[in-house]
């Protein structure tokens, strides 16, 4: 494994950490100072996407990507991005139905908190995905770059060998702007869980149930494509088609929005 990681390419990593940490900072002060929304919700954002995304979805993929049919779904490209979508739509969609159900009950009287909540959600996913996808990309880089990547590699046999190559590979070989792809996808990532809060706030709050299912099936969508186009073409035509996802979801939640949300001095008390 030969080669070395660019300068440009490293800076570009640490450009795309930082930012990682910087959305979320940005949406919460945004959303608090100048939205004058609660800054509970935000942080039940947070803890649900850990909760639901990282806890409960995952153990569910180890379980049936394990199984025997987990072969089949995952050699399926179609297949595997309906499975990964819909649970993905599933988990975390049913984590903000039941947040705002229970725990944000006394905070739906500012409709406003269903985007502070989509913050959090949205915000601690892009710390944990650019974030730490950066780290490891850096440590890695540092490593190739001083002659000691043999300190990880040295150990690894089969299926973990051929990933740190490939993950070498990448980072030997890619062009720098490569690696602030990741700033661009989770900008619409982001503004997609702000957009997919919207229904299902109002599908508690003004007990339509189909707004819910809604969301499932937007987010299944916005990851079914991701899945289906990733490595089929460029990485920026990828993200240009989830862009144009992400456009359609929130055009959606803005209908939503017109259609259901109250100023604050109209709700009064919780609903």
């Amino acid at each position: 494994m030969d080669g070395r990681v660019s300068t440009l390419s490293m800076v570009f990593m640490g450009i795309s950490l930082a930012v990682s940490v910087a959305i979320p900072l940005i949406l919460f002060l945004y959303f608090r100072k100048r939205r004058h929304c609660d800054f509970q919700p935000f942080f039940t954002g947070c803890l649900v996407f850990l909760l639901f995304a990282l806890v409960l979805e995952a153990a569910v993929h180890r379980l049936v990507l394990g199984s025997a049919a987990g072969g089949a779904i995952r050699e399926n490209t179609l297949l595997y991005a309906l499975y990964g979508g819909l649970m993905a739509g599933l988990f975390e969609e049913t984590g903000r139905y039941l947040a705002f159900s229970t725990v944000l009950k006394k905070y739906r009287g500012n409709d406003e908190n269903a985007l502070m909540y989509g913050a959090g959600h949205g915000g601690f996913e892009a710390l944990v995905v650019l974030g730490l996808s950066m780290v490891s990309n850096l440590s890695l880089a540092a490593l190739i770059n001083t002659g000691h990547l043999d300190q990880i590699t040295g150990s690894l046999s089969g299926e973990a060998l051929a990933q740190a190559q490939n993950a070498v590979s990448t980072l030997t070989s890619a062009a720098p702007v490569f690696f602030l792809a990741g700033i661009v996808e989770r900008i619409f990532a982001v503004s997609a869980h702000l957009a997919l809060s919207v229904p299902v706030w109002f599908a508690v709050k003004e007990r339509r149930p189909l707004l819910y299912v809604l969301s499932i099936l937007l987010h299944a969508l916005l990851d079914g494509v991701t899945v289906i186009l990733s490595g089929k073409i460029s990485v920026w035509a990828v993200e240009g088609f989830i862009g144009l996802t992400v456009l359609v979801i929130v055009l959606i939640a803005a209908a939503v929005w017109k259609k259901y949300a109250r100023k604050p001095e109209e709700t009064g008390a919780d609903a």
